[in-house]
Formats: structure tokens, C-alpha cells, sequence
């Protein structure tokens, strides 16, 4: 069977903060409209999605007039604690009328102890199913608690997270959606589909520069990796592209980059 024929009821999709956040930190909305307008859209096709949302951070550091991504613990604490309030804000403006966010802080913790563990999975099942009068959804939106984590229980980066989330609710597709097109080859050409990744792979990445980010696409394969291995078809895909979400989940080999599962 190919992957495009298979049915995807549960989707973890992971954008970056490089998306919607423009170098100083100033919000894109039309990107973020088209990403949530997608989200509510899987929604009505019976579909189940769980968001996770990097930009906390990004946002706080505009709020707080930072300038470049700082670089201790507290200052970095500070600028979540502010931005998380924001981008929850924000995405409940964007999900519109009967529309909700559902937001789960999580740590490395969170994964290592099996209580937290499960009681992680059955918050997210309990949010998926949450439907009434007044309520048509509710997204599970998912980020690193980076307002108390420390070095030794942080994740790092989103990209892992999303994985490791994936695993945990038991998913049938991730996405990671960033501003490049998937993985390059050495001729900057899109690698369509990756079997296995070996060391040749992981030489195509690179670290990302920006101030607002963590990791690059080197992260992004190393999730890939913990999806794959796991079962789950990964994407790496452009997150600007004209309805990605909904493309991805339709024809996952033809968009960005697939990391076929074993």
C-alpha cells in the first residue's frame, strides 16, 4: 500500500517558530491564519491533530524588547513565561468562534516517569474528545516547559518533542513544518524519500543561524528518526506552502521530504 492511500485519523503537526515569527520577533499572521484555517479543517474531516508550537520564546523576546536570544537560563525563562500567554493568545484568535487551544506544558521528565507519562496521553485523549453546544473543537497545543526546565530535563528542541509526542499519543503521521522545503541534497534539491538514515543523510544538514531558533534541520532528522523508528511517517516540509498541512496528509511523499517508517 502506498502511504497515500492510507487513512491518517491522528496527526502530530510541529511548526517552528521561524514560520510565523519574523527576525525580531514581530508575528506573520497570514501564516498562522492559514495554518490554524488547515488544522480546523482536518478537524471536520474527522481527523485528530496535536499541535506543537515553538514561538514562546520569540514572542517573549519581542515583548521584552530582546534583541538577540539570550543566552542564561533566567532571561530565556523570562521571555517564555511572557510569550507562552501570548501565542496561546494568539492562537485562539486565529482558531476563531467554538474553537479552543488546550495547552500542555511538558518537560524530558514528563517521558521518563510512567505516571506523568500516561497521564500526559490521557489529557491530550481527553481534550480530542472534548465536543459540545458550544465547543466544535479542541486543539491539543503542545510546547517544552521552558519556564522551569533546566539543562538536565530540557528536550533542547521542539523537533524531538514532537517526536517523542507522536509516539506517546500513538500517531499515524508527523509533520514539521519549517521555512525550507525538506531536506537538500548536495545540488540544493528536495531528497523525497529517506529509507534510512545514515551518515550521509545527516551530512546534509546543518545548525540554523537565526536568533529566535534552536537546532535546524539537523534536529529535525534526528526526530525523523525517532518517528520512523517507532512506526510513524515523518514530513519535513516548506510550512509557507499553500495548504501544506492538508497536502501532506493527502500525498505525504510528494511534499518536502519523507522518512519512511520500519
Amino acid at each position: 500500500m502506498q502511504l497515500s492511500e492510507k487513512n491518517y485519523k491522528r496527526i502530530v503537526v510541529k511548526v517552528g517558530s521561524s514560520l510565523f515569527c519574523s527576525a525580531d520577533g514581530t508575528l506573520e499572521e497570514g501564516v498562522l491564519e492559514s495554518f490554524t484555517r488547515q488544522i480546523s479543517a482536518l478537524f471536520k474531516q474527522g481527523k485528530e491533530v496535536i499541535v506543537v508550537s515553538s514561538g514562546a520564546i520569540a514572542m517573549g523576546m519581542h515583548v521584552l524588547g530582546m534583541k538577540k536570544r539570550p543566552k542564561d537560563l533566567a532571561s530565556l525563562q523570562a521571555a517564555a513565561a511572557v510569550g507562552q500567554n501570548e501565542l496561546m493568545h494568539v492562537y485562539r484568535k486565529f482558531f476563531g468562534k467554538g474553537w479552543f487551544g488546550g495547552q500542555i506544558l511538558l518537560t524530558r521528565d514528563d517521558f521518563n516517569d510512567r505516571k506523568r507519562y500516561l497521564n500526559a496521553r490521557h489529557t491530550i485523549e481527553a481534550l480530542l474528545k472534548k465536543r459540545n453546544y458550544r465547543v466544535q473543537g479542541v486543539v491539543p497545543i503542545i510546547n517544552e516547559n521552558d519556564t522551569v526546565a533546566t539543562d538536565e530535563i530540557k528536550f533542547g528542541d521542539n523537533d524531538r518533542l514532537s517526536a517523542m509526542t507522536a509516539v506517546l499519543v500513538c500517531a499515524d503521521l508527523l509533520v514539521i513544518l519549517s521555512d525550507v522545503d525538506g531536506l537538500l541534497d548536495e545540488n540544493k534539491k528536495v531528497v523525497r524519500k529517506v529509507y534510512e538514515i545514515t551518515p550521509a543523510i545527516k551530512a546534509m544538514a546543518s545548525p540554523t543561524k537565526k536568533q529566535t531558533s534552536v537546532g535546524g534541520m539537523i534536529t529535525k532528522i534526528e526526530a525523523a528518526k525517532i518517528a520512523a523508528d517507532s512506526g510513524i511517517p515523518c514530513v519535513i516540509a516548506n510550512g509557507r506552502k499553500k495548504n501544506i498541512i492538508l497536502s501532506v496528509v493527502k500525498t505525504p511523499e510528494k511534499c518536502g521530504t519523507l522518512f519512511v517508517p520500519k
